[in-house]
C-alpha cells in the first residue's frame, strides 16, 4: 500500500528519485533485486516490455490497477549476463525473455521514484538455495555496472516477519527482537562492516524471528556488495510498520 498511499515512506521515495535525477547523470538502467523473484540459479529479465506483476492478494482494487510500463533492455541483459558469473558454478546469468517481469518489490518502489517509467528496468532473481555469502559475492560483481550508469536497487526489508505483524501498531512501535536485529544490521552498515551482513544467521533465534525466511533480507547483500570502498551510507525511512517490518532504507553513492 505504500506504493499508492500518501505517507512518509512514499514521499521519501519521491524525494529520492528527484534527488537522483537532479544531482547527476540520469541512470542508463535500473537493475533491481527483489525479494519476490526466487529461482534455481540466477536469472535476468531480458524482454523488451516487462509486464507489471501483481504478486499479492487481499488488497484494494486500486493496487491491482497499478501499472509500471518501464521498458526492458535485452541488450543490457545480455551484456550483464556475459559480464557477471553465477557464484559456485561460474556460469553466465540466465536470461528470461518470457516468464517474469516487474514484481511489486520492484514497481512499488520505482513508481514513486521515477513515475514516468522512462528508465529501462531489469530484474535480477535470487537463488534462495545458495548461502548468503554467494549473494554478497554476486553483489561485488555488480559494482562495475555502476560505472556504466546502472542504478542498483535492492528491494526487501531488514526485518520482515509477517507471522508476527500487529496492524494496530504505530510506526515507532516494534517488538524488542525486531528493534535489536534492525539495530545490529544498521550498525554494520553505518560502520562499514558490510562483509558482516552475510553472517546474520549467527544471531540464531534473533535472526530467525527477524526473518523466518531470508528472501526479504538477501536483496540488501547485493546492494552492500556493490558499494565502493569509503562510500558513506545514508539512512532514510528508519521506522517500523506493523511492529515486525523494518522500513529502514539506505543509499550509498
Amino acid at each position: 500500500m505504500n506504493a499508492i498511499e500518501d505517507n512518509a515512506y512514499r514521499r521519501s521515495w519521491q524525494v529520492l528519485g528527484t534527488e537522483l535525477l537532479e544531482r547527476g547523470p540520469r541512470p542508463r538502467l535500473v537493475l533491481c533485486i527483489s525479494a519476490h523473484w526466487i529461482t534455481r540459479g540466477w536469472q535476468l529479465t531480458a524482454m523488451d516490455d516487462p509486464r507489471t506483476i501483481h504478486d499479492f492478494g487481499g488488497f484494494p482494487q486500486a493496487l491491482f490497477d497499478q501499472r509500471y510500463p518501464a521498458p526492458g533492455s535485452p541488450t543490457m541483459a545480455r551484456a550483464i549476463s556475459a559480464a557477471v558469473s553465477q557464484p559456485g558454478s561460474g556460469a553466465p546469468l540466465g536470461l528470461d525473455d518470457l516468464e517474469w517481469g516487474l514484481d511489486h518489490g520492484t514497481w512499488s518502489v520505482l513508481k514513486p521514484m521515477f513515475p514516468d517509467a522512462s528508465i529501462p528496468v531489469i530484474q535480477l532473481s535470487m537463488d534462495y538455495s545458495r548461502p548468503p555469502a554467494e549473494h554478497f559475492e554476486l553483489g561485488r560483481q555488480l559494482r562495475a555496472l555502476r560505472e556504466r550508469g546502472v542504478l542498483i536497487v535492492g528491494s526487501g526489508n531488514i526485518v520482515h516477519n509477517l507471522r508476527a505483524i500487529r496492524r494496530e501498531a504505530a510506526d515507532n512501535q516494534a517488538y524488542d527482537w525486531a528493534i535489536e536485529f534492525d539495530r545490529i544490521t544498521g550498525e554494520h552498515i553505518a560502520e562499514g562492516r558490510l562483509e558482516a551482513l552475510d553472517g546474520f544467521r549467527a544471531l540464531g533465534p534473533l535472526a530467525q524471528m527477524a526473518h523466518p525466511t531470508w528472501d526479504h533480507y538477501l536483496p540488501l547483500l547485493y546492494a552492500a556488495g556493490a558499494v565502493e570502498a569509503g562510500e558513506a551510507p545514508r539512512f532514510f525511512n528508519d521506522s517500523f510498520q506493523a511492529a515486525s517490518i523494518s522500513m529502514r532504507s539506505v543509499i550509498w553513492g
